[in-house]
């Protein structure tokens, strides 16, 4: 039985009680950081060294997997494994920061189908790696497997294939709280754990899920219909609830019966329950002043305009709202529910950057200011826009110890919404996993 970690359950199986002596460790990890083949902010990388490490200087040896972007196309099916969405610029990262080689076996992929056996060539670089000729094996992007997203057959058989390269399981990938065959299946196979990021990141989602309060969410989104699950359950834990981006545009045109360019009378509708529960509640912190532009192709002068929506008058067409004004924060009613809480949470980028980025670096100058909360950040989108905005704010926050930066924005919406982390399928998959692993043979022959 493993001690007890403040924040986590303890029916999960936890990586610092795992037999790891001369053991082939498989990682699942989440370094879906490459953007057009270059790493952006190697923060989820960093922030899975610590397991990396001690699985080593425990006498395990290492082969990782991660996902990196969509490779397969929603419509056709097709999975295209490209230099875009390659695993190699994180090789190269991961081999400068730990001084060691790691090896990314060339499995063949189909042009349309991906990756879809793990063949006999593999052998040859796990004998390397149990004789230390290499550092480890890292390999391809999961999302060029054609079981990784797959139902029935091929996803099993890819868990088992997976399996069949080592001896233990763990699972250190926050941010990838998707089901697939790598984060779900793999833990009927083998001895599973969670990682000492995993562990991390849950301690600290059950801050949010059981804030002190008074408790300030800050959440945006590009679509206001992929979000109406979490913000109704946010809506119900927060005391106060600031919005950005189009879904805030959204909210405006239903609470003040305006048009804004490039949002859609579906999402309106969408969000008018949002609007009658906040009627009642008053939860929803408006901020004033925004910005209207002519055009989103840039900053362009004499084509943008602050506004003030409460000179907003029912029928009104406004242009695309691309920003909010930073003297929205500085209004009093703002500036004081935002100094006076206790719990702040973040999963938002408030203008279309880069040419609209005051907002957001107003928001995240205001957040700092308030030296008494807990303030969780959570999303890539929103970490590196807070990095490039704020490059002395962020290294400043990275050392504070009341700033924590999650890995998966995503991932820490999802868990709000089902009420607790550990109904994550890759979480729960863990748990369950416990006395009941079958050890799978080896896929290759």
């Amino acid at each position: 039985m493993h001690t007890s970690h403040a924040g986590i359950d303890v029916r999960l199986p936890l990586v610092q009680d795992a037999d790891l002596r001369d053991k082939i460790v498989l990682v699942r990890v989440d370094h879906n950081v490459v953007k057009n083949g270059v790493v952006r902010d190697p923060y989820r990388i960093d922030a899975t060294i610590g397991t990396l490490y001690s699985i080593v200087e425990r006498g395990g040896r290492l082969i990782l997997m991660s996902h990196i972007g969509r490779p397969r196309d929603k419509k056709t099916g097709k999975i295209l494994a490209s230099h875009a969405t390659s695993v190699r610029t994180v090789v190269e990262y991961i081999e400068r920061k730990l001084h060691t080689r790691f090896v990314v076996p060339d499995l063949p992929a189909d042009p349309e189908r991906g990756i879809r056996e793990i063949d006999t060539s593999i052998n040859w670089h796990i004998r390397d790696l149990k004789k230390g000729r290499i550092g480890g094996i890292y390999l391809p992007n999961t999302r060029w497997f054609e079981g990784e997203e797959a139902v029935g057959e091929k996803r099993g058989r890819l868990a088992v294939q997976l399996a069949g390269l080592a001896d233990v399981f763990v699972n250190d990938a926050f941010g990838s709280w998707q089901p697939h065959a790598s984060t779900f299946d793999i833990t009927k196979h083998l001895p599973s754990y969670a990682g000492y990021l995993m562990q991390r990141e849950l301690a600290n989602l059950t801050r949010i899920l059981e804030p002190e309060r008074p408790f300030v969410a800050v959440v945006a989104g590009a679509k206001f219909d992929t979000k109406i699950g979490p913000l109704a359950e946010i809506y119900k834990k927060v005391d106060h609830l600031v919005l950005g981006g189009v879904i805030y545009n959204t909210f405006l045109c239903a609470r003040y019966g305006v048009s804004i360019k490039g949002v859609s009378a579906s999402d309106i509708e969408a969000a008018r329950a949002l609007v009658e529960q906040d009627r009642t509640a008053k939860k929803i912190v408006e901020l004033p002043l925004i910005v209207e532009s002519d055009t989103i192709e840039g900053r362009v002068e004499g084509k943008y305009r602050v506004r003030d929506i409460r000179e907003l008058k029912s029928g009104d067409e406004l242009g695309y709202v691309l920003d909010v004004d930073p003297a929205s924060f500085e209004l009093p009613v703002v500036a004081k529910i935002m100094s006076s809480a206790q719990t702040i949470f973040v999963n938002a980028v408030m203008g279309l950057t880069p040419h609209f980025y005051e907002g957001s670096a107003a928001l995240d100058h205001t957040i700092d200011r308030n030296t008494e909360a807990q303030k969780f950040y959570g999303g890539g989108d929103t970490l590196q826009e807070f990095k490039n905005l704020s490059p002395g704010l962020y290294l400043a926050a990275m050392d504070d110890a009341r700033y924590y930066f999650f890995t998966g924005g995503g991932t820490v919406l999802k868990a709000i919404e089902e009420g607790s982390p550990y109904g994550l399928g890759p979480v729960d998959a863990l748990i369950r996993s416990q006395g009941k692993v079958r050890r799978s043979e080896s896929p290759t022959p």
